[in-house]
């Protein structure tokens, strides 16, 4: 999380650059350096005091039986899946979890509204743990 918000960031700050200057020089007032060095700011406070408070706000647990995904401050959601209503499972890596050693469990489940539930930043090692265990609890037989 702090990787991807860093690098969102400086991106956000260098492109700032272009428009500022453009506004500078038609602006005796507006000095260059304000837009991206705000968006800096901006920038470091989340990187480094919003993601640690974000990542304090989420949890999950797995029971055996059903998977709970529970995240946020000032709406909270705790979303249960049972394994049950689960119709397939991903584990997906991108090449900076890959580095890191983490995966995203993504549960798809029927219905419109809400049927993907993402469990992300988890170990690759218990996010196939957790959807063998699933696998085994779901059914072909339709009765």
């Amino acid at each position: 999380m702090r990787l991807t918000g860093g690098i969102f960031w400086t991106v956000a700050a260098l492109v700032s650059i272009g428009p500022s200057f453009a506004i500078s020089t038609g602006v005796d007032w507006f000095p260059l350096w304000a837009p991206p060095v705000v968006i800096a700011l901006l920038g470091l406070w989340t990187v480094i005091v919003a993601v640690p408070r974000r990542w304090a706000r989420w949890g999950w647990a797995w029971t055996g039986r059903e998977l709970h995904v529970a995240s946020g401050w000032l709406v909270r959601r705790h979303t249960i899946v049972p394994a049950a209503r689960v119709q397939h499972i991903d584990v997906t890596q991108g090449p900076v979890e890959r580095i890191f050693g983490i995966a995203s469990l993504v549960l798809h489940t029927a219905g419109t509204a809400n049927s993907e539930v993402d469990l992300p930043g988890i170990t690759k090692a218990t996010a196939e743990e957790i959807r063998d265990a699933i696998r085994e609890q779901l059914t072909v037989d339709p009765w």
